[in-house]
């Protein structure tokens, strides 16, 4: 039985920016699950392989790892200990600091980008959305993400 809460509009789902984020979020990853799952890879472990792709070495501080993915230490360490174990990439803490940990991709973690080059494409299947929205949908959620 649904009831109208009149008394608490703020409490209503449709009232809620919190949710659509959610429900979209999910919807998103949901269409990656299939693509990834023949290489035995989570969402999150994807996006660790596009920031490290992203640099020239392949090697990033764990710190700044985090931080570009938004991700805290609690989430990433065992992430990237299994992705260790696969062979993927190494962990090396820093001589100068120890406290400072770098990730580095293996060449098979490199090897594995060309596989997964053809995942964007197919995502980009999955929704039909005009360029300029987006791009707009992209900087909304960045404004959110940067506050």
């Amino acid at each position: 039985m649904s009831v109208e809460n009149r008394e608490y509009p703020q409490l209503q789902l449709d009232n809620q920016l919190c949710f659509p984020l959610y429900a979209a979020a999910r919807k998103v990853v949901n269409e990656y699950n299939p693509l990834l799952k023949p290489y035995g890879l989570t969402y999150t472990q994807y996006i660790v392989f596009l920031a490290l792709w992203e640099q020239e070495n392949g090697k990033m501080k764990v710190g700044d790892l985090g931080r570009r993915l938004y991700l805290d230490c609690g989430t990433l360490t065992p992430l990237l200990k299994k992705m260790e174990e696969s062979g993927w990439l190494n962990r090396c803490r820093c001589k100068v600091d120890e406290r400072v940990v770098y990730v580095s991709l293996t060449d098979a973690g490199w090897e594995l980008r060309e596989e997964l080059k053809v995942i964007p494409e197919k995502i980009g299947q999955c929704f039909t959305m005009d360029a300029e929205d987006a791009a707009n949908l992209y900087r909304l959620l960045h404004v959110i993400l940067e506050q």
